[in-house]
C-alpha cells in the first residue's frame, strides 16, 4: 500500500480529515535518525492493514503549521486519527508491535 505524503492544510483536510477510514500518520523529518527506523515500519503496517487503516507522513519541516496544530514537539510522532480526531498517539520511535497493538486497540474504539 502507498503511505500518502501531505505538505498541506488543502491535502490534510481531504486525505485525512475527510477520510472515511482511520488514518495513521507520521510526522517525521528527513533529518530525525529515529524517523527513518520507523519508517519501514510505518511501510510494513500499512501493507498489513490495508483496506482498514489509510497511513500518511507529513514533514514537519514542510508542514509546520499542521505539526504546530497538533502540538507536535517530538518526532517521530504517530497518531491515528478518525472522523478528524486523535484517537490514539505515541511520540518517539517504538517497536512495529507496540505501533500494531495502538492500531489494533484504536481500531477496537471505532
Amino acid at each position: 500500500m502507498e503511505i500518502t505524503k501531505i505538505s498541506d492544510a488543502k491535502s490534510w483536510e481531504t486525505t485525512v480529515m475527510n477520510s472515511s477510514h482511520p488514518v495513521f500518520v507520521d510526522f517525521w523529518a528527513e533529518w530525525c535518525g529515529p524517523c527513518r527506523m520507523v519508517s519501514p515500519v510505518v511501510e510494513e503496517l500499512a501493507n498489513e492493514f490495508e483496506g482498514k487503516v489509510n497511513f500518511v507522513k507529513v514533514n514537519v519541516d514542510e508542514a509546520n503549521e499542521l505539526a504546530s496544530k497538533y502540538n507536535v514537539f517530538s518526532i517521530p510522532t504517530l497518531a491515528i486519527f478518525n472522523k478528524g480526531q486523535i484517537i490514539a498517539q505515541q511520540v518517539g520511535a517504538a517497536s512495529k508491535d507496540s505501533y500494531k497493538k495502538m492500531i489494533e486497540r484504536a481500531l477496537e474504539k471505532i
